[in-house]
């Protein structure tokens, strides 16, 4: 986590992010964009640590330099007057990238909201009101606008538009296809989608604001269902050798393919025959795989495009520098407290390596 976060929060803290981040990119345009990628999933992934990590000790220490370091990078990623100050208002990326910011805020009201000052938390508001001057697509960026409002919400702003969270919980229960998958609008996608965005955002959009609507409450507990099938999906999907398969757009997002894992585990919602330790040891098969081979980090520190390594060519044009970041969202499960199973039970083998090597291997069966 030091190594993927260090590079971004210390640059942005010194408002220098613009000056020091390389922008690897196939167009041109993705200076506008790349910037506020980086800091909003960076900070999607590791604010359950900054907000629940502890506060003595070495990792106490850590933790607290952290939370200040992201809180001065909030006030110069806000702030009009500075040279870091990032885009929520042109061209249509921003409100993807302001709603991962959104869920930083709401997985960390504590450290990344209530920590700030009257002026910053101002100035949050105005950047997160800022991009509704877009339309979203209508596939899973319905939900990225729906975070955005949620957030807005939670933080207090009485503007805050409700219709929007509405249609995208309402759309996305269309749009359920079976077997805790939901297409990526009206049409399936093979890709990891479902936990890029749309089961993570579904869980945490209901856990702040379902309790404002009688019908939004009533789809906590589906969606929840759902998110444990899937999260049992993504741990059978991991090779005894640590790999997944390579499908699907985005695989740029490196580990990031295993938010909703993470976020289940964070939770501490794991399905009934997955023990918190299995997805432990399989998460950390996964990014030892990806993070230690050579060319995934430039030699300023930075994440270059690739899957394993750095392999431009597997970068959409919309990828750049920044949007590699999400790749933070594995570390989820920093959040809990070192007390907990996920944390203290022994190693243990997770289902693909359990299979593979002849062991006791429960059926698998779809949800109902």
């Amino acid at each position: 986590m030091q190594r993927i976060a260090k590079p971004v929060l210390e640059a942005l803290a010194q408002r220098k992010l613009k000056e020091r981040m390389p922008v690897e990119a196939k167009l041109d345009d993705r200076e506008l964009y790349t910037y506020l990628e980086a800091y909003g999933r960076l900070l999607a992934g590791i604010a359950p640590w900054l907000e629940h990590g502890p506060w003595t000790g070495a990792e106490g220490e850590l933790r607290g330099e952290y939370v200040r370091l992201a809180q001065l990078a909030m006030d110069a990623a806000t702030d009009p007057q500075s040279p870091d100050r990032m885009n929520f208002s042109e061209g249509y990326q921003p409100i993807v990238d302001a709603a991962f910011l959104a869920h930083a805020i709401l997985r960390a009201p504590t450290a990344l909201w209530s920590g700030l000052d009257d002026r910053v938390k101002a100035n949050v508001k105005e950047a997160l009101r800022a991009t509704r001057s877009r339309k979203p697509w209508f596939n899973n960026w319905l939900l990225f606008a729906a975070m955005i409002e949620a957030a807005l919400c939670v933080i207090g702003d009485d503007t805050w538009d409700p219709m929007r969270v509405d249609y995208a919980l309402k759309q996305h229960e269309q749009w359920y296809l079976g077997d805790g998958m939901y297409g990526d609008g009206p049409h399936y996608h093979t890709d990891y989608y479902n936990s890029f965005v749309i089961q993570p955002m579904l869980l945490d959009l209901l856990e702040t604001v379902g309790d404002r609507y009688p019908e939004w409450a009533g789809l906590r507990e589906r969606v929840q269902r759902r998110a444990m099938r899937y999260a049992a999906v993504q741990e059978r999907s991991i090779s005894p050798e640590g790999t997944f398969p390579v499908v699907g757009r985005s695989l740029a997002y490196r580990f990031g393919a295993f938010q909703l894992l993470a976020q289940m585990a964070l939770r501490e919602q794991l399905p009934d025959d997955v023990a918190p330790a299995q997805v432990r040891c399989a998460l950390t098969a996964v990014m030892r795989r990806m993070i230690e081979a050579p060319g995934t980090f430039n030699a300023g520190g930075w994440l270059t495009i690739g899957f394993c390594g750095h392999q431009p060519e597997i970068g959409e044009p919309y990828i750049s520098t920044g949007s590699l970041y999400l790749c933070a969202t594995v570390f989820l499960p920093l959040g809990l407290s070192t007390d907990r199973p996920f944390w203290q039970d022994e190693a243990a083998d997770w289902t693909s390596r359990i299979a593979w090597s002849g062991g006791y291997t429960p059926a698998d069966h779809a949800l109902e």
